[in-house]
């Protein structure tokens, strides 16, 4: 039951949302009630009850067998009305009635003036609240639901960011998802070799992260590309959140090397998601990148670079941003590479957004000037689990992708954290 919108109006603006409320009404499976209440055509007179609407009501869930009742918004059924006592008492009969119904019923309302509601008794005849509220910080728009009671049910009390889009709403928790996951023992190469006989000789743990760190220039998005190519050619899907190139751009950069992206993208096994950091918040860049993840299923997702968030975040919320998601790709035994750029040349240096103890393996990238020229070098600082090479391996990049060169196998030790 629509007080504010015409089926007209409303029909169009849920298709956005992906539904096809035209097919569900010529199924049956839905009724559209218009009720229209305008105030010029109000006249108040004697006792005031809301009998007629319980009659109407009725006869629409009798009509189509309605489970759930929808009334939206409860506000402009009282519009012309001003007495409060009124109000209450026939705003608890509505919510007793609907009770009575066996329906669960939904009902919006607008925020009032120091209560949650503009008559400041709906919260409290409910049996569940839901707030939701839209915010601006530092220019970025954000929208949060929060659960202010839910009778007879353990419910989360923080605010959860949300996305409204071509799917419906996306909501997706602050906290994190815990530590219950289980930890495969198959292993997933990362395109080269040498990279993977430095890693015990397969590669990195499926379902674990991955950190590619080191300056400008020293190669980082060229190692995921070898990662990105070798996931598809096992015939598993990868999804890559770019933050500072198109796709066009990265996989033109590629091809320079020798690495051919594009079949991968055109068969479906490779999907790109490109966003400047700026165009949302962090908690919206979640909901975003957890909702492209439940639409592909990858089986790898890398992350290029994550220190692009910084410029929406402080690196406290940036860092627990990406544990959150970090989690989430653990406990569906994806695998995820993350890249980020460090300042100096420095030997070990945690990154800007301090998730280095949250990697399961970190692959630092050098590169040093020596007699005039540049040499890149590449170490494995930790690799959890698994005895790994602790030598610093020259690489060079060519145009038949990283060449990296193993010294002795004698320098390799085992190392585990």
């Amino acid at each position: 039951m629509t007080f504010e919108e015409s089926l007209e109006d409303l029909t169009a603006d849920v298709a956005s949302l992906g539904f096809d409320l035209a097919a569900l009404i010529a199924q049956r499976k839905i009724i559209i009630d218009d009720v229209r209440v305008n105030r010029h055509e109000i006249e108040e007179t004697g006792e005031y009850d809301l009998e007629g609407l319980f009659i109407r009501l009725d006869h629409a869930i009798k009509s189509v067998r309605a489970k759930r009742v929808v009334l939206d918004t409860i506000e402009a059924l009282f519009a012309g009305f001003s007495n409060p006592g009124i109000l209450r008492m026939e705003l608890a009969r509505l919510f007793r009635w609907l009770k009575d119904k066996g329906v669960t019923a939904v009902i919006t309302g607008e925020r009032g003036e120091g209560t949650l509601t503009r008559h400041g008794l709906e919260e409290y005849v409910s049996d569940a609240v839901i707030v939701l509220d839209h915010r601006v910080d530092n220019q970025v728009s954000t929208r949060r639901l929060r659960i202010v009671k839910y009778r007879g049910s353990s419910h989360g009390t923080n605010e959860y960011p949300f996305l409204i889009g071509r799917s419906g709403l996306s909501v997706l928790p602050i906290t994190s998802l815990g530590l219950q996951h289980e930890a495969p023992l198959d292993r997933v190469s990362t395109g080269l070799n040498a990279l993977d006989a430095m890693l015990g000789g397969k590669g990195f743990y499926r379902g674990s992260s991955i950190l590619l760190s080191g300056g400008a220039g020293t190669g980082k998005s060229s190692l995921a590309a070898h990662f990105v190519d070798a996931t598809c050619r096992r015939g598993e899907r990868c999804l890559y959140f770019l933050f500072e190139e198109s796709p066009s751009q990265y996989m033109r950069n590629m091809r320079s090397i020798g690495i051919h992206l594009e079949a991968w993208m055109k068969d479906g096994r490779l999907h790109f998601h490109a966003a400047r950091p700026a165009l949302f918040g962090l908690e919206q860049h979640l909901v975003a990148m957890h909702r492209e993840i439940e639409e592909l299923r990858p089986s790898v997702v890398v992350v290029d670079p994550v220190n692009d968030l910084m410029s929406v975040g402080t690196a406290n919320s940036v860092k627990a941003t990406l544990l959150r998601l970090i989690d989430y790709l653990k406990t569906s035994h994806i695998t995820a590479l993350f890249s980020s750029l460090t300042a100096g040349d420095a030997h070990e240096q945690t990154t800007d957004t301090g998730i280095s103890s949250l990697m399961d393996t970190w692959i630092l990238l050098r590169a040093v000037e020596e007699k005039g020229q540049r040499h890149r070098g590449l170490y494995v600082l930790k690799s959890r689990g698994m005895p790994h090479s602790n030598e610093l391996s020259p690489y060079s990049i060519t145009d038949c992708g990283v060449q990296l060169v193993r010294r002795s196998p004698r320098t390799a030790k085992r190392r585990t954290r």
